[in-house]
């Protein structure tokens, strides 16, 4: 049987098992709605199940503060490292590519460890924007803990996804059955962190992969739940999830970093939902390392709804800058920038194509 089979053997079961009332879903992972909709894999769904995305997008909940921070960094004298992707997301007034432009030095890098290695071969100073979640964080750890270059600081910018999805359940405009939970952010963190989900909030949970056959075998064991009217945690991605997660990754996380309460860009501060470094590691922070003023920042534009899309509130869609004033080339919002960003995958792949 080959896999367009399968994906058709897997509709229809999740259509025979499906109720007819309306049934929602967020997932928490651009990786997921790449595929969803490079796929089409909602056009494999019911009417009315509806599977929308969350803030699963690293670089699309940048704060615009942290954005604007390294573009004066930047503007200062002092090297920039980070990825590609961090270039064009719009700060309060401009972006690390404008400083660029400028004259600025702005390199881009695929990892940390490329960044130490400039750092290594150059007088200046270095500063590392580090973004991610709980899948990037621990690399970052790791090169802390092993030494780096007295030259070298990190701006951090990481986020972690389960306080995130505590923050949708609690929204008064987001009403859903419950969550397809994240496979990469899951290899680290493992099962218990979204036990509250289901003991709680009474929220189906189920951690998928990647593979668009993976996600369908995640809905099925969702609408299975919601068809017995049982509510749990499932593990559909066993291959790669254990439920104690990555031990040793996790160990050096708590040994780096210290939990702490973050902004999420147009959405807000949530409570324990970033990453700091822990004081033994101050020399190493650029916000401590290198002092710069920042005036008020500004995290949505006129007329942009991404905080809206980031909530699971509004679909790219329904913004009347999609595709008009915002494209990827030209990038108004934060969540068309990113190939993990919503907008930028529905426009690259459009909202419901058949498989």
């Amino acid at each position: 049987m080959d896999k367009k089979e399968l994906a058709q053997r897997f509709s229809k079961k999740i259509k025979d098992l499906c109720p007819e009332r309306e049934v929602r879903a967020i997932h928490v992972c651009g990786t997921h709605e790449q595929a969803i909709t490079r796929y089409g894999l909602r056009s494999l769904l019911p009417d009315n199940f509806d599977l929308k995305m969350g803030p699963g997008c690293p670089v699309c909940v940048t704060p615009a503060r942290v954005i604007d921070r390294a573009i004066k960094l930047a503007r200062k004298g002092l090297t920039l490292a980070t990825f590609g992707d961090m270039l064009n997301v719009p700060g309060s007034s401009s972006s690390l590519s404008d400083a660029k432009s400028d004259g600025a030095d702005v390199k881009v890098v695929y990892s940390v460890n490329e960044a130490i290695k400039i750092a290594k071969k150059i007088d200046n100073d270095l500063v590392f924007l580090g973004v991610g979640f709980e899948t990037t964080a621990p690399s970052n750890a790791a090169v802390l803990e092993r030494g780096v270059p007295s030259n070298f600081s990190i701006l951090t910018c990481h986020r972690l996804i389960p306080p995130a999805m505590e923050l949708l359940v609690n929204l008064e405009n987001v009403n859903f059955d419950g969550f397809i939970a994240p496979g990469h952010v899951s290899t680290i963190i493992g099962e218990d962190p979204y036990e509250k989900f289901v003991s709680e909030y009474d929220m189906s949970t189920v951690i998928a992969g990647f593979e668009p056959l993976d996600i369908l075998f995640a809905v099925l064991k969702f609408v299975k739940q919601i068809d017995e009217e049982i509510i749990q945690l499932e593990n559909a991605y066993e291959r790669a999830v254990r439920p104690e997660g990555n031990i040793k990754a996790k160990e050096a996380l708590n040994r780096v970093f210290k939990v702490v309460d973050a902004e999420w860009r147009g959405i807000g501060e949530i409570e324990d939902s970033g990453l700091r470094l822990k004081d033994e590691y101050s020399k190493f922070d650029a916000r401590k390392k290198h002092d710069v003023t920042l005036e008020e920042s500004r995290d949505v534009h006129p007329g942009c709804i991404c905080h809206l899309v980031l909530t699971a509130q509004k679909t790219p869609k329904e913004c009347n800058l999609f595709k008009e004033k915002c494209t990827p080339q030209n990038p108004y919002g934060p969540c068309m920038v990113s190939e993990e960003g919503e907008c930028n995958i529905w426009y690259q792949y459009g909202e419901r194509p058949s498989l």
